[in-house]
């Protein structure tokens, strides 16, 4: 079994990496004209989800599973207690696991919906960073 030390480092891993999805989305966003890869930006916005899910599925001892899926997460999550987050808020996020990697006949992603995607993701953010036990936000802003 984990120990609960071990699975709060995890955690704080997650959060970490969740954090650097977020600056990552932000910095492209305030570097770039039209010409601006707005698929990453979306994409990191969803990363950045991902992990802080992760990271509160890991805080509460629950296994993590192998998805990329922002619904499954939060699904997991909601069953075992956690609040401020609705599926509904994380579904548009969903589509820039696939359609912001690789290549297909997408709907092409513009300025505002990949400033859409921020906004989302730092308030799903805040919300999963509240019920985050504190030893987890450790060394992050």
């Amino acid at each position: 079994m984990t120990e609960p030390r071990d699975l709060a480092r995890q955690a704080q891993q997650w959060v970490e990496k969740a954090e650097h999805d977020l600056r990552n989305a932000e910095h492209t966003l305030t570097i770039c004209d039209e010409e601006c890869p707005f698929d990453t930006v979306c994409f990191h916005a969803q990363q950045c989800v991902e992990k802080y899910l992760k990271s509160w599925l890991i805080s509460k001892q629950l296994d993590v599973p192998r998805t990329h899926d922002l619904v499954v997460l939060l699904n997991l999550a909601l069953a075992a207690g956690f609040r401020g987050v609705s599926p509904q808020e994380v579904h548009p996020l969903n589509r820039y696991t696939i359609e912001a990697r690789y290549p297909g006949d997408w709907d092409p992603i513009d300025r505002p919906e990949a400033e859409q995607s921020v906004v989302t993701t730092r308030r799903i953010r805040e919300a999963v960073r509240a019920l985050l036990p504190p030893e987890t936000l450790r060394e992050n802003n």
